[in-house]
């Protein structure tokens, strides 16, 4: 029972452990047999390395380096190859030997377990058998598969292998650093090791045309770059000989370059262009090397911000469209238009441009075009502004409603015209039903039936509405623009031919102006050559000539119906300088590329044309009151001019009294000088600070004054009794001249309806003056009556601020054809500039003729009132300059003598060294 109780125990786990020993055992055996078969490769590839450490394989081409690289390899393999042919598995009877001896088993155990008794006959033997077998398991306590036992085998892989060991080791510790990028080169054929010399990378960016600059040049130095998006990067490579390649780790999921391809430029020479998106860091690779490295910023290049501006659209009265825009975007706005979209035709859109000076990076205008010949004119739109960046990006802003601007017609005949077109435009109506609407306007009694030529105009349109030989498109289009001129005649009551004529060419000659205009905008930098702008100046020609025209047709009209006004040289000579003016100003503002100033030129001068008519009744009425304003300008500054020219009387009064005292004190002084002078003839007895104050000079430690210098001739000398008269005189000139002017504002008040109150101010100046020259101060009075005269100034230029606005504002806002002797006719004033001339023109041509002797040899002024003149500067005469050089000589004598005192000499030395 024992026995069957240490059985059961023994043998329980016996097969597992078993089975675990002899696979550990199986392992063992096949490791023993295999690794032989590695040292073909591992000598090899010991070889390859050693060979490497020694850079003998990266000095080979390419092509013979992987050639040696698969002949070597294809001989290993087939070693490897015939070493595996000649190993067998291992047996269950080696797996277990390997277990018996690694578990320290004798006399084979193992096999006992696998034993059958040769007799079994008995139950004695049966017994005894399974004691024997109980015994053997119980011994099987420990069992092991134990670990390979690696030999090595008599071949010349092995002989080579400890050698290229112990040299690879060596090459290892020689090469250092550099060891694993020559093992790696020689074993990648086409890869450089870190010894190969790089070649020479040239790389630069040039920038986009929309933000021009200097490229940018990379290098080891500047590895770092700030550009705009859309930079080209450029790169030249000389001296690789494989094919390199551009990697950019981008800090976005974006894209950071453009597709790219190296070009070979010869042998060994590359090159390559590729477009930056994005920032992040650029690696040029070469061979399995990094060759440059460079961190890019690449700043975004946004849409531009684009938005409305206050009140757009046209108000009551209004026949221009205001367009009020912000545009801005960092690198330039190259165009900005306004869509306009009807809201029961989506499909119909009006692009109207807008004119921008240049290409600014921010712009805040209002457009004001004339869209009234356009029958969507009154009419509720919807409009968004298109903006479009000199970088190619281009932004809409949001929607908005507004009124087209129109024009204000009274004829009935004419509005319903309008609204015969308004309605076909829209396609409100088809073609047949405003045929019918224009054919019944004809037989109706109208001012069309009294006019042959507004009638033939308008059966003809009525014919080609009604006619099906062309389209629709074409059709409404051309009837469209016939009716739209037939509504401005019927407006206007033209009945004269050259008036008609004149005014179609007026508008074809503006028309001319504004396309070419649009053509230098179009063409950008290109548009201010020399040809455009000749073509521009001809343009220019025939709308002023065209404008001549009308002024001639309308002045042979009013002298037919008795109401042309006589040519006055004064304006009409203004109104062409006005209309030369704003001519030129446009053309220099097309060849500066400010396309939005040259626009409102043209819509200025559009504007002034418009408004040419003949006088009426209330305009002639308008005439007489301007002239007559002209007139009391002209008289109330002739008046306050003259008052100047006492007050400076005045002023010269009381100087010249100041110049008699100074020049008296002058001559006391120079008497007191000629006694020094007699007393102290000998310079050798005098004492230095003596013959420093000679010089007027004053000396270390002294306060002396200098000796005063000559002055002038006198003037002649005055009593005190005629001084003092000429004192109550002045002061009762100044008394009259305060009431006068006093008189002169209440005067300017009545006129203008102002205040000036710069004369307020010389009143108050002049009651100083007053009081200081009846204490007999001429100094204070003086410098009291120089104020009177600054404030007089003043009061001159407010004066005619305020007659300038108020001709500005009482000028008639249209060109009025005045005949002149030869009977031509010529414009009176414009709308635009300074339409007339300014009733204080002809003081001003007078007061500049008089300023003219008022400057310096170069041009400039002196001043007003020759404050600033310098009129009492001496020069030596040549017994002062005598006397001051001995003086000098003196001096300098005893500078040279050194037994003077060490204080006195220092001090002769430093005032005798820059001399």
């Amino acid at each position: 029972m024992t026995v069957g109780q240490d059985s059961t125990r023994t043998g329980g786990d016996l097969p597992q452990r078993l089975a675990r020993a002899r696979g550990q055992a199986r392992r063992a055996l096949w490791a023993e047999r295999l690794w032989p078969l590695m040292l073909p490769a591992a000598s090899t590839a010991m070889g390859v390395a050693l060979l490497g450490l020694a850079r003998i394989p990266q000095r080979l081409p390419d092509s013979v380096h992987a050639l040696a690289l698969l002949g070597l390899g294809g001989a290993v393999a087939w070693r490897t190859w015939r070493l595996w042919q000649g190993i067998n598995a291992p047996t269950a009877t080696e797996t277990d030997r390997r277990v018996e001896q690694a578990s320290g088993l004798a006399g084979q155990p193992l096999r006992t377990l696998h034993d059958q008794p040769a007799n079994t006959g008995t139950p004695a033997l049966h017994e005894l058998w399974q004691l024997h077998l109980h015994r053997t398991m119980a011994a099987l306590d420990h069992l092991r598969g134990g670990w390979p036992h690696l030999r090595l085998p008599a071949s010349q892989w092995v002989r080579a292998a400890p050698v290229l060991a112990v040299l690879l080791a060596g090459g290892l510790v020689w090469t250092g650093p550099h060891a694993a990028s020559r093992i790696t080169a020689a074993f990648l054929p086409g890869m450089d090791d870190a010894d190969t010399p790089a070649p020479q990378v040239n790389a630069w960016i040039t920038l986009p045309d929309y933000a021009p600059g200097a490229p940018v040049f990379l290098d080891a130095t500047h590895a770092t770059a700030t550009i705009p998006a859309g930079a080209v990067l450029s790169v030249t490579l000389n001296g690789l000989d494989g094919t390199p390649a551009l990697r950019m780790q981008a800090s976005q999921s974006a894209p950071a370059i453009g597709p790219h391809a190296f070009h070979a430029l010869g042998k060994a020479s590359w090159s390559a262009q590729a477009t930056l998106l994005a920032s992040g860091t650029l690696r040029l690779r070469g061979r399995g090397r990094t060759l440059a490295q460079w961190s890019l910023h690449v700043t975004p290049n946004p849409p531009p911000d684009v938005a409305w501006g206050p009140n757009p659209g046209s108000g009551e009265g209004e026949w221009r469209t205001r367009l009020p825009y912000h545009v801005a975007q960092p690198y330039g706005i190259a165009s900005l238009h306004a869509e306009l979209v009807m809201p029961d035709s989506a499909s119909d859109i009006l692009r109207v441009p807008l004119p921008l000076n240049g290409q600014p990076r921010t712009a805040d205008g209002v457009a004001t075009p004339d869209l009234s010949d356009n029958p969507w004119a009154g009419e509720d739109v919807t409009a968004r502004l298109v903006a479009t960046s000199h970088s190619g990006t281009t932004a809409t802003s949001a929607p908005i409603k507004l009124r087209i601007g129109a024009r204000a017609f009274h004829n009935p005949v004419a509005k319903a015209i309008l609204d015969i077109r308004k309605r076909l435009a829209l396609h409100r109506e088809n073609r047949a039903q405003a045929a019918r609407e224009l054919v019944g306007l004809g037989q109706a009694d109208t001012v069309l039936t009294h006019h042959i030529g507004l009638l033939l105009a308008l059966t003809s349109t009525a014919a080609l509405l009604g006619s099906e030989d062309t389209s629709d498109e074409a059709t409404i289009t051309q009837a469209t623009a016939r009716l739209w001129f037939l509504a401005l005649d019927v407006e206007h009551n033209r009945r004269d031919i050259d008036n008609e004529q004149a005014d179609f060419g007026v508008r074809a000659a503006q028309e001319a102006v504004r396309q070419q205009l649009e053509h230098m905008r179009e063409m950008g930098p290109k548009g201010q050559d020399a040809d455009q702008q000749a073509e521009l100046q001809h343009r220019m020609q025939a709308l002023k000539d065209a404008i001549s025209r009308k002024m001639q047709a309308l002045g042979q009209q009013a002298m037919r119906e008795h109401s042309a006004i006589p040519a006055m040289p004064e304006m009409t000579q203004q109104g062409e300088q006005n209309l030369g003016q704003m001519m030129q100003q446009l053309q220099d503002d097309a060849a500066s590329g400010r396309n939005a100033d040259a626009m409102q030129k043209l819509q200025q001068m559009e504007d002034m044309a418009d408004g040419i008519r003949n006088a009426t009744p209330q305009d002639m009425m308008q005439l007489a009151q301007q002239m007559q304003a002209r007139q009391q300008a002209r008289e109330l500054r002739r008046d306050l001019r003259d008052l100047v020219t006492r007050q400076s009387q005045l002023l010269d009064h009381a100087q010249s009294r100041i110049d008699q005292d100074q020049h008296q004190r002058d001559r006391e002084a120079a008497s007191r000088q000629t006694d020094m002078d007699e007393d102290e003839g000998d310079l050798s007895s005098m004492s230095t600070t003596d013959l420093l104050r000679q010089l007027g000079i004053t000396p270390q430690g002294s306060t002396a004054p200098a000796a005063p210098q000559a002055g002038p001739p006198p003037p002649p000398a005055q009593t005190p009794e005629a001084r003092t008269a000429q004192q109550h005189a002045d002061r009762a000139v100044q008394h009259a001249l305060a009431r006068a002017l006093h008189e002169l504002q209440r005067e300017f008040r009545q006129a203008m309806g102002k205040d000036m109150p710069a004369l307020d101010k010389a009143q108050t100046d002049m009651k100083a003056v007053r009081a200081a020259l009846g204490a007999g101060k001429d100094p204070e009075a003086a410098a009291a009556e120089k104020k009177v005269l600054a404030d007089l100034q003043q009061g001159n230029q407010q004066m005619r601020q305020s007659m300038r606005s108020q001709s500005s504002r009482g000028t008639i806002s249209v060109l009025l054809p005045m005949v002149s002797d030869d009977g031509k006719g010529k414009g009176s004033r414009g709308s635009g500039g300074n339409q007339s001339g300014d009733p204080d023109d002809e003081d001003d041509e007078q007061q500049q003729a008089g300023d003219k002797g008022d400057r310096d040899p170069l041009g400039r002024k002196s001043g007003g009132t020759h404050a600033g003149m310098d009129n009492d500067t001496h020069l030596p005469d040549n017994a002062s300059r005598e006397r001051a050089r001995e003086i000098e000589q003196e001096l300098r004598r005893r500078d040279a003598d050194r037994t003077r005192p060490p204080e006195e000499l220092e001090y002769l030395d430093r005032l005798l060294r820059p001399f």
